[in-house]
């Protein structure tokens, strides 16, 4: 591929939150080596109204321009990270296809005009251009940043989340004809994309292993405490609720903790009148070790259907680097865990798994864990898709006059 001077990324996920973010961990690690451009998440005018209202977290003056909209971050790998947060855009993502593709456009010129100042700001000339599971932006801005090449960084199946699919179902499969390489997070959704994108490779999501493995030098709970089953992240549609009920009914001298956001209502309705049932709010990831250190056992309970099966789920990882032993469904392919997961899809399985997990507890097992967690490290993800890049051969991309 042509050379380039700095990656810059399009993300549809702000860099700061409560949670691990794929692209964010990527851009992370990749920074040791390569100059980053983090192009924040697409605030709408909606988005800022909240934020004044107090009803979410929004930079309400970097939209206003009060402040410098570009940040530069020292990140935890010692290299550091520019975040650029674009003009504040126009809530178009309700709208039906015709009035939304009109509109878009307007959002696409103010945010390309004054990115391309802050590429001159930073002497970028020509980048990398990776995009974040952001189809619609990406399609709209090909070739708009003299951009050495686009790689298409899909964590996920783009019809799982309604807001993401109004639209983004529409422009995916152009824009996966049109960039230089796909990379997915798991197997199966490589395979997905590869029909429409032949330069499809996989680059399975990681862990941030130093800061989840902080969980093993922390206190332990007492040998008379009750134990606790974890489940990190959203809980929602993709979580089988009747057999996470089932091992809450026949396992009430076990603690069943989730932590996160709740996303399907049933699941705080039908859970909550439980005894052994917490519902603990989301956490920065700085405080999830101490959680984590709390735990016996943690789970992935998701229901084995199309949408879940493309899934590699970041959280696997996380438990794995703390120590802890994971019961989950066979809801995709997770081959690459034989021996250290177990696997169980019906209700009674699963419970008599979880119940053989809270003494699985040796040396021998929590080292293998650790090992295997160790592997999947977001470090050697970041190698692995340098190697995307180096396999890339792209042709020289055309140089379209600037945006008036």
């Amino acid at each position: 591929m042509n050379k380039f001077d700095s990656i810059i990324c399009v993300g549809q996920t702000p860099w700061e939150g409560d949670f691990q973010k794929a692209v964010v961990q990527l851009m992370t690690e990749l920074s040791v080596r390569h100059r980053v451009l983090y192009v924040d998440y697409q605030y709408t005018m909606k988005d800022w109204a909240m934020g004044l209202l107090g009803r979410q977290p929004v930079p309400t003056r970097k939209l206003m321009r009060l402040e410098s909209p570009l940040t530069k971050k020292i990140v935890e790998t010692g290299g550091d990270v520019y975040v650029w947060t674009p003009p504040m855009m126009l809530p178009v993502n309700w709208l039906s296809a015709k009035p939304h593709d009109l509109f878009i456009q307007w959002n696409i010129r103010r945010l390309v005009k004054e990115l391309r100042r802050v590429m001159h700001q930073l002497d970028i000339s020509n980048p990398l251009v990776v995009n974040g599971m952001n189809p619609v932006f990406g399609l709209l801005m090909m070739e708009q940043l003299r951009e050495s090449a686009t790689i298409y960084y899909c964590f996920d199946e783009i019809t799982i989340a309604k807001w993401m699919s109004r639209h983004g179902s529409r422009y995916e499969p152009e824009y996966l004809r049109r960039v230089d390489a796909v990379v997915t997070t798991s197997e199966t959704l490589r395979q997905a994309k590869s029909t429409l994108q032949p330069n499809a490779f996989c680059v399975k999501n990681g862990v941030n292993f130093d800061l989840f493995n902080q969980a093993r030098q922390l206190e332990k709970p007492l040998p008379e405490s009750k134990p606790v089953v974890g489940y990190l992240g959203t809980a929602d549609d993709r979580i089988d609720l009747d057999l996470v009920e089932y091992c809450v009914q026949t396992m009430d001298d076990v603690i069943f903790q989730f932590v996160g956001e709740v996303h399907e209502p049933a699941i705080s309705q039908r859970l909550s009148r439980y005894a052994n049932v917490i519902f603990t709010p989301p956490k920065q990831p700085a405080e999830l070790p101490a959680l984590l250190a709390k735990m016996t056992a943690a789970m992935i309970p998701f229901v084995c259907n199309a949408h879940t099966y493309t899934i590699y789920p970041l959280k696997i990882n996380e438990y794995l680097a703390a120590g802890l032993p994971v019961v989950s469904t066979p809801f995709s392919l997770l081959d690459d865990f034989d021996g250290v997961i177990a696997l169980a899809a019906s209700p009674a399985d699963f419970a008599q798994a979880l119940r053989h997990s809270l003494s699985d507890s040796s040396t021998t097992r929590v080292d293998e864990r650790i090992l295997m967690a160790s592997n999947n490290s977001w470090k050697h993800r970041a190698e692995e898709f340098e190697a995307v890049i180096t396999q890339m051969t792209v042709e020289q991309k055309p140089v379209h006059l600037p945006i008036s």
